[in-house]
């Protein structure tokens, strides 16, 4: 990204940009002319992987109502149960409003971090096998791309069994 004109992103994507930057990481966010509303989508878009795409999955804790966010391989379904273990209590799933009032952002263009309130993070043991993923970027057609063994650092979340 210059800084030209050309280079300008979207508010949400912008927003993205400035936390990866703040992060102390060069990671940069573009912005697509196909969808990356869902998994499959922006694997067909970017040409990758399914496995490859970051999923960033809203919850909430039942009792506490504190956020939740699992960043799953685009290839995996959660096992809610399985993830509950490791918070200590029931998952919800979080709704649009609940969502976007903690990340700031959409649903389909939830990025893995640059989130309003810091959620309670999870990541998919499976992403770490892959040499480069593809996450989110604040809208459906923005996206980035990062070295998998960077994600850790990136959301200080920790790396877990989902399925």
């Amino acid at each position: 990204m210059t800084g030209q004109e050309s280079d300008k992103l979207s508010k949400s994507a912008q927003r993205v940009q400035d936390a990866i930057t703040s992060a102390g990481c060069e990671f940069a966010v573009v912005e697509l002319p196909g969808s990356t509303r869902t998994a499959e989508e922006s694997a067909n878009t970017i040409g990758c992987e399914l496995g490859q795409i970051v999923k960033s999955l809203i919850f909430k804790g039942k009792e506490s109502g504190k956020p939740v966010l699992l960043l799953v391989s685009g290839s995996n379904r959660v096992k809610e149960k399985k993830v509950a273990k490791y918070l200590g209590e029931k998952l919800v799933k979080a709704d649009a409003e609940f969502t976007r009032e903690v990340t700031g952002f959409v649903i389909g263009g939830i990025p893995p971090i640059g989130h309003l309130a810091q959620p309670v993070t999870y990541i998919d043991e499976d992403l770490l096998q892959y040499e480069i993923l593809w996450a989110a970027a604040g809208t459906p057609h923005a996206v980035f791309s990062l070295p998998a063994d960077k994600l850790v650092a990136l959301t200080q979340g920790e790396v877990v069994t989902v399925q």
